[in-house]
């Protein structure tokens, strides 16, 4: 699918920083964040860009597309970028102590759906017994596949697996190589363009909140270690860009639509909203002070352990900081 690159500038905003100078007087802190082009993972980012919020809190993104949040963690292990958005990964790396959660950016309510082809002999769910099914493993896809399967009374060894990333799982799809496939909006609107005929079986909707899963940002170790102020700021620039999402929805969607997602029909932006959930940010200071966040990742942690065997896993209680949050947001 066509993914707009963005190239971040240190821009001109004037504005007012966290300590009272004017942020142009200041040097602004670079950072180079890796993200995920999909809705639920960067939408805060660009409305905080469109509204100069980064440049204001005295911030200098880099940001730079990766295609899973498979290729974010082994990027930020190479030092390649100090922290990343993605979705269910940020439930799996931390997991093995390596980095630090310190912002959820939202819940994949329906983000990962079941595609199947009735003409291939998948009608229901327990046709998928045998059956090839494409997905990515290790992402939002498989856990929401794993939670089907077992609310199915079935496991990951009644199906044929095919793992490959996301963009082939999809194409193998549409050329009727597979008769199913997980996968995560917005690769639905291939599938529903170019194989009309093909079924939406079920999406993770139908597990919230049992089986929510948080899309966050994670600081590699070191980073997080050293910079607790620059990760506040973060969070400010990230805070202005989520509020207008909540109280401007229409205007927000029209705007990452002409923008950022240029490629993308709207009604399509609007219905990859549909499929997360996000909050205001009193809410999500509710969220993290009350454990709920914590909860949610470590069910899908959970899911990593035994999927991928991680041995003496970290809990999602140790790898999240709500602190940093919990420090922009105080009541």
């Amino acid at each position: 699918m066509d993914r707009r690159k963005f190239v971040a500038g240190a821009g001109s905003v004037v504005g007012t920083s966290m300590i009272g100078m004017p942020a142009l007087a200041q040097a602004k802190s670079k950072i180079r964040v890796g993200y995920l082009h999909t809705l639920a993972v960067d939408e805060q980012i660009w409305l905080s860009d469109h509204l100069g919020s980064w440049a204001r809190n005295g911030l200098d993104p880099q940001f730079k597309e990766f295609k899973t949040g498979l290729e974010l963690f082994k990027a930020m292990s190479e030092n390649s970028i100090d922290m990343l958005a993605t979705g269910a990964v940020i439930s799996n790396f931390p997991a093995r102590g390596q980095d630090k959660m310190f912002l959820a950016n939202s819940i994949e309510f329906a983000t990962a759906q079941l595609w199947v082809r009735e003409d291939m002999g998948v009608k229901e769910f327990a046709d998928l017994r045998g059956k090839r099914v494409a997905t990515t493993a290790g992402t939002t896809a498989h856990v929401f596949l794993d939670n089907a399967l077992r609310e199915n009374k079935m496991t990951g060894a009644d199906i044929d697996l095919a793992s490959m990333p996301m963009p082939d799982a999809v194409n193998s799809f549409i050329a009727g190589n597979v008769p199913a496939v997980v996968l995560w909006v917005p690769f639905n609107i291939a599938v529903r363009e170019k194989v009309p005929q093909a079924k939406k079986l079920l999406d993770a909707g139908v597990f919230y909140p049992s089986a929510a899963v948080v899309g966050g940002w994670a600081a590699s170790n070191a980073f997080y270690a050293a910079n607790k102020p620059i990760l506040a700021r973060i969070v400010k620039a990230w805070i202005e860009g989520n509020d207008m999402l909540i109280a401007r929805t229409n205007e927000s969607l029209g705007i990452l639509h002409n923008n950022y997602y240029p490629q993308v029909p709207e009604r399509d932006i609007r219905e990859q909203f549909g499929a997360m959930r996000v909050f205001p940010t009193a809410v999500w200071r509710r969220l993290y002070s009350n454990g709920t966040i914590i909860e949610w990742l470590q069910q899908v942690t959970d899911f990593y352990t035994r999927v991928a065997k991680i041995e003496n896993p970290v809990s999602a209680a140790q790898y999240f900081d709500p602190s940093v949050f919990l420090s922009v947001v105080k009541q």
